[in-house]
């Protein structure tokens, strides 16, 4: 894939597109989804390779050098909002509306793990993995918003206090994890909360 200009898209249409972005046309279109597609993410050691979350509870992943999808994956009971490849690109995870992520090996086709517990019954907005992939970091619809799990013990690590909704969740270079918030402002002492938390606990051991 050319990386200086094409971008893949994914549209409540149920569908996922490859564009050209400099001949602003269409290259490859996927209708493999029955739902929503919600969520797409780029495998990071396989160029022709991406994962796709959608509304019809199905990942699935795709080569942008075929016209259908090379692995379908199920489990979730409703929808999913997030998928994310694990940092060596064998794995990747799903975050849905029924309150549970999962970890999917790619070749294995078979859930490796799933996060999951009693004080979280809303549903997944987003999710990251740090650097190394020990830890997932989650966000919800609602308390207790921001989850941070260990990836192969499936158990929380810690979780996030003084959040409403979060939308997004992205991990910076080092490994540490940045939460916006969103649908209220967060006052500064606040924000420096958050970022002295992640930096004693997650900055070296991610």
């Amino acid at each position: 894939a050319d990386v200086d200009r094409e971008i893949l898209t994914a549209s409540g249409d149920s569908t996922c597109i490859l564009w050209d972005v400099e001949e602003k046309k269409v290259i490859t279109q996927w209708t493999d989804h029955s739902g929503d597609v919600m969520s797409l993410s780029h495998n990071p050691t396989s160029p022709f390779i991406f994962v796709s979350g959608s509304c019809d509870t199905t990942a699935r992943i795709f080569d942008v050098r075929q016209y259908k999808a090379v692995g379908t994956f199920r489990g979730h009971s409703a929808d999913i909002n997030a998928v994310q490849w694990f940092p060596d690109g064998k794995a990747f995870a799903t975050g849905s509306d029924d309150s549970s992520m999962m970890l999917f090996d790619r070749k294995a086709y078979k859930r490796l793990n799933q996060y999951k517990t009693s004080d979280a019954i809303c549903g997944i907005t987003s999710l990251a993995f740090s650097k190394t992939g020990k830890y997932l970091f989650s966000g919800y619809d609602d308390n207790p918003f921001a989850i941070v799990w260990d990836t192969l013990l499936a158990q929380s690590a810690q979780s996030l206090p003084g959040l409403v909704r979060v939308s997004c969740i992205g991990v910076q270079y080092q490994g540490k994890a940045f939460v916006l918030d969103h649908g209220t402002t967060c006052s500064r002492s606040g924000l420096e909360r958050i970022m002295k938390m992640f930096l004693n606990n997650f900055l070296f051991k991610t």
